[in-house]
């Protein structure tokens, strides 16, 4: 596994054309279809993520033996480190990649004097919830956030120390 940075607008497009791929496989199940549309479009699409990064969030594609198979962004914010976004196709789960994304999360937040790393996950993503605890997530708070379209984000707030 490799971990790259995404900096060129070809590369974004890439992010957010796996985004599209992802976000309907795994969240129409929990969230449904119209809000995965929404939401794609509010936070995965081409230009939401060049806004992103325009506004200082970071995004790296993952790659393992088969090619890009996923991606993370995260945002460094009052001394932690946010994940906002970690997604792998299907296949390329259950392999520990996850586990190798961590390590070099908990790396850069070392080089960068970062506490921690702390995320959002839907309270039904049963999978993801079970990966981030058995990383040593713990659950800190939760929230419920109006996104717009009479959609809410109902998550767990999850945090980890470095």
């Amino acid at each position: 596994m490799h971990i790259e940075q995404a900096t060129t607008e070809e590369e974004i497009q890439t992010i957010a054309d796996l985004a599209e791929i992802i976000w309907h496989q795994h969240f129409t199940p929990i969230i449904g279809k119209e809000q995965v549309i929404y939401m794609v479009e509010k936070f995965q699409s081409f230009n939401a993520l060049k806004e992103q990064i325009e506004n200082g969030y970071e995004y790296y594609r993952i790659f393992d033996q088969d090619g890009f198979c996923g991606y993370c962004g995260i945002h460094p914010e009052n001394g932690k480190l946010f994940l906002s976004k970690l997604y792998l196709k299907k296949e390329a789960r259950g392999k520990h990649l996850a586990t190798n994304v961590f390590e070099f999360l908990k790396q850069l937040c070392r080089e960068r004097g970062l506490s921690a790393i702390w995320l959002t996950c839907n309270k039904h993503n049963d999978n993801s919830l079970a990966v981030y605890r058995h990383l040593g997530f713990e659950t800190v708070d939760t929230q419920v956030a109006d996104i717009g379209n009479g959609f809410v984000m109902d998550d767990y707030i999850m945090e980890v120390t470095v």
